[in-house]
């Protein structure tokens, strides 16, 4: 395809989404089921060029003096990708182009700034100066910053310079943050990522993609070795096989999940991983926790959240989200906090972890547990994240800098080139 249909069919997906508000996954793939043609790379560009769009849809929509889909499509290939205005008047007017441009189209193209915003729903603006307050620009502009692809090292498996050494096919580099944490650059939006998952290395299970945010939070469990932990909402996965790493096929690891279809994955990703001192409880076999109820050394909770702290990767998300849905969230982390602090033992602690930076899903439902809950206090998990033995000096000392005034942490990608994380810790009284 030329750039002409490219334009046409970046057009044809970010209206189609704005319309239906599905996940733009979603309408990448409605639209390349009806466009068969499109080749790879065509639809890697396609796919990117949308989600820079979005990325950058206020600052696009000042820059363009125009909010249509057409204009941020525009705009996005001219001040995000550089291409020049000549070429982009050139190209419209091809076969399968949108159409040529309007003088305004044209007076706006031929500036090569593009004018800043903020970019993230209005409605959000309170809890974004809440959180961040006078710096909230640069963090929020580091959320519209592409993502890398972040590889955590299977210890279970191979050592990590095995494991490391095994992987510069995909050009892939240690992250000296963590002992386990490797990194492929985040490729050009117009290029399709490296084909990780069908390497020989991820095969073995000697690596699994996850973001370093996620394997910091992961590290929050601590010297685990040998204790018996419940993962209470594992999902897929992702943090219950880091887990399993971190404790060495030794003590219990116990996943699970409200939503049995979540928890799938997780049996084909454990057996490739090596893991062998894993419970699956799944609801959909009536599988309950009653039985370890008061005998959890650690219990984890990946709670369920926005997502705000994903929108390098998922920028559609932060359009789609509503006041209701956050107010949804809350209530349901409220839910799973007091239902997960029933497993933690005296002594034991519960690490709550959000990939969401919102003050309303973290330090407020945490406050709200705590009036209720005395027999729990809050830790520094910064205490904890060294006691995993993950954290090299070099991590800790960049982590520092994210420790809120309670002792937990808050990721963001400007000051961690990571998603976006709340970390916790609350330790029960013995």
């Amino acid at each position: 395809m030329r750039l002409s249909g490219r334009l046409s069919a970046a057009i044809e997906i970010l209206t189609d989404f704005e319309a239906r508000r599905v996940p733009l996954k979603t309408a990448i793939a409605d639209w390349a089921r009806s466009n068969r043609y499109a080749g790879a790379k065509d639809r890697a560009f396609i796919s990117g060029l949308c989600l820079d769009a979005l990325r950058r849809r206020r600052s696009l929509a000042a820059s363009m003096d125009d909010d249509s889909t057409r204009a941020a499509t525009l705009g996005a290939v001219r001040f995000l990708w550089k291409q020049s205005a000549e070429d982009i008047a050139a190209a419209v007017v091809e076969e399968h182009g949108p159409g040529a441009l309007s003088e305004p189209e044209e007076a706006a193209l031929a500036s090569e700034v593009l004018t800043s915003a903020v970019d993230y729903p209005e409605w959000l603006e309170p809890q974004i100066a809440r959180v961040f307050g006078d710096g909230a620009a640069q963090v929020m502009n580091a959320f519209c910053e592409r993502a890398d692809i972040d590889l955590r090292l299977n210890t279970l498996k191979a050592a990590p310079d095995k494991a490391l050494a095994a992987l510069k096919t995909v050009k892939a580099e240690e992250i000296p943050l963590l002992k386990t944490a490797a990194r492929i650059a985040a490729p050009d939006s117009s290029e399709k990522a490296p084909g990780v998952t069908v390497i020989p290395a991820f095969n073995k299970g000697w690596v699994e993609v996850q973001d370093l945010g996620s394997q910091i939070a992961a590290s929050a469990a601590g010297d685990i070795k040998g204790a018996q932990v419940l993962d209470y909402c594992a999902g897929g996965g992702g943090k219950t096989l880091a887990l399993a790493a971190m404790m060495e096929n030794t003590g219990q690891l116990y996943a699970y999940d409200r939503d049995a279809r979540r928890l799938k994955p997780l049996f084909h990703r454990a057996k490739r991983a090596g893991i062998r001192n894993l419970q699956i409880r799944s609801p959909a076999g009536g599988e309950g926790l009653d039985d370890i109820e008061g005998k959890m050394d650690v219990v984890f909770v990946d709670a369920p959240c926005t997502g705000a702290g994903t929108w390098r990767r998922h920028p559609d998300t932060k359009w789609r989200l509503t006041e209701k849905q956050l107010q949804t969230r809350m209530a349901e982390q409220d839910k799973v906090l007091e239902k997960a602090s029933r497993f933690v033992k005296p002594g034991g602690r519960l690490v709550w972890v959000t990939c969401s930076f919102l003050m309303e899903e973290n330090e407020d439902r945490l406050a709200a547990f705590l009036e209720t809950h005395q027999e729990f206090s809050r830790a520094p998990v910064l205490n904890f994240m060294e006691q995993s033995g993950l954290l090299t000096e070099e991590g800790k000392a960049a982590l520092q800098p994210c420790v809120t005034p309670d002792g937990a942490i808050r990721i963001t990608p400007d000051k961690i080139r990571a998603d976006g994380f709340f970390v916790a810790a609350l330790i029960k009284a013995a």
